[in-house]
């Protein structure tokens, strides 16, 4: 029990790891970029390829792993999650700067790896629990990048950062090294296919599902347009720096711990996990529209709160509809194509915010996004019908 014990903490480290140093990297990220002459969509390239590494890493790495193992692919990933952090840090140039950003997407794929661990050295009764730890990773480390990285770049220099997450990183490789055990019995090893991407077209023609999928791709692709807009938009019209870039982050990372750790249960059990979702998409699209008019730090500041608060309400809810919709022989699969579909919409997003900023302006990329998130939100109401659907299934009546 207590080595269980002790290889969940390394596990909850690595994922915590991987989130401190993508934290780290948001705040100072386009400061980075713009030293080297980037504009909007030399910026939202530079995190395109970190999320598009990562969605083909998620699904390369995992099905690796049921083939080779779980500790050699957790073992490789850290050191090149490190490698990829020194780069970062000394890059002399936007080319490198991208290569860095590929090795640390493709490294942070590893978390598919780290969930299947947790289950392979969990019994059933735990899993949710195991799970958990990586839930709770993923919001520790969202909090504390962001603030590591904007204060470590302002208080102790540019390389500070990179360097910062790099040792992290080897820590985390140390310390796996000795106590992590491989989790993976050779007899429960499998070969699959390394890509398969039909269960996103499988989930995309079902009536039923056709609606959330599509709020899984265009929700992530409008707030990761966002968060390439919001930077440039910051540092030009207000003159803010890491630091400032840092403590907004933390604000987002701290409305997200409070609302899905303590308020999301209560509301959903009094309004369904539809009208959550409704509300989260419409907010975003008012609160994310809004921000080219606000004319000082402080009414940024405060049109964040509401943005983040919305933010948070999505995911669980659009989670939840998904199994609810989907059969109970196939959550998994469908739980796993709209995470696909969020992963697209996270990598492209930031291409068309950065192309839209460098060509129609800065208001105009802000509205855009709303517009989109607007286009989610009217698709999230056509969740209605499914609901019916879902009654039906529950009466033991034929659907259509």
């Amino acid at each position: 029990m207590a080595a269980s014990r002790s290889r969940l903490g390394v596990i909850f480290l690595t994922v915590l790891i991987d989130l401190i140093g993508f934290g780290i990297i948001m705040p100072i990220l386009p400061l980075y970029a713009q030293r080297f002459g980037a504009q909007g969509l030399g910026y939202g390239a530079l995190v395109f390829v970190f999320s598009a590494m990562q969605f083909v890493a998620t699904a390369l790495l995992g099905r690796l792993s049921d083939r080779i193992g779980r500790r050699p692919i957790l073992l490789t990933t850290m050191l090149f999650n490190a490698a990829g952090y020194v780069l970062f840090a000394f890059a002399p140039s936007y080319a490198l700067l991208f290569i860095a950003r590929v090795i640390s997407g493709f490294a942070s794929g590893n978390i598919s790896v780290a969930q299947a661990y947790v289950a392979d050295i969990t019994p059933p009764a735990e899993r949710a629990r195991g799970m958990g730890t990586i839930g709770a990773a993923f919001g520790i480390g969202f909090v504390l990048g962001p603030m590591i990285g904007g204060l470590a770049d302002h208080y102790l220099g540019h390389l500070a950062p990179g360097l910062i997450a790099a040792g992290l990183s080897l820590i985390n490789f140390v310390s796996a090294s000795v106590i992590l055990r491989e989790s993976l019995a050779a007899e429960h090893r499998r070969e699959r296919p390394l890509f398969d991407l039909g269960h996103m077209s499988e989930a995309l023609r079902r009536e039923r599902l056709r609606p959330l999928m599509l709020v899984w791709f265009l929700a992530p692709f409008s707030f990761a347009g966002y968060t390439v807009a919001l930077p440039l938009h910051a540092t030009q019209a207000l003159s803010w720096g890491a630091k400032e870039l840092g403590w907004l982050f933390v604000v987002i990372g701290v409305i997200a711990a409070a609302v899905q750790g303590f308020l999301f249960g209560r509301l959903e059990r009094h309004t369904g996990a539809r009208a959550l979702l409704i509300v989260g998409l419409f907010g975003m699209a008012a609160s994310i529209a809004a921000v080219p008019y606000a004319m000082n730090s402080l009414q940024l500041y405060i049109l964040t709160v509401p943005l983040a608060f919305a933010n948070s309400l999505f995911a669980p809810a659009a989670s939840g509809l998904v199994s609810i919709y989907a059969d109970p022989t196939e959550q998994g699969t469908i739980l796993g194509a709209a995470q696909a579909f969020a992963a697209l919409g996270r990598s492209v997003g930031p291409l068309g915010a950065g192309w839209a900023y460098d060509g129609l302006g800065q208001r105009t990329v802000f509205m855009l996004a709303g517009a989109i998130m607007v286009v989610a939100g009217v698709s999230s109401v056509q969740l209605q019908e499914m609901q019916r659907l879902d009654a039906q299934t529950h009466r033991g009546e034929p659907l259509e």
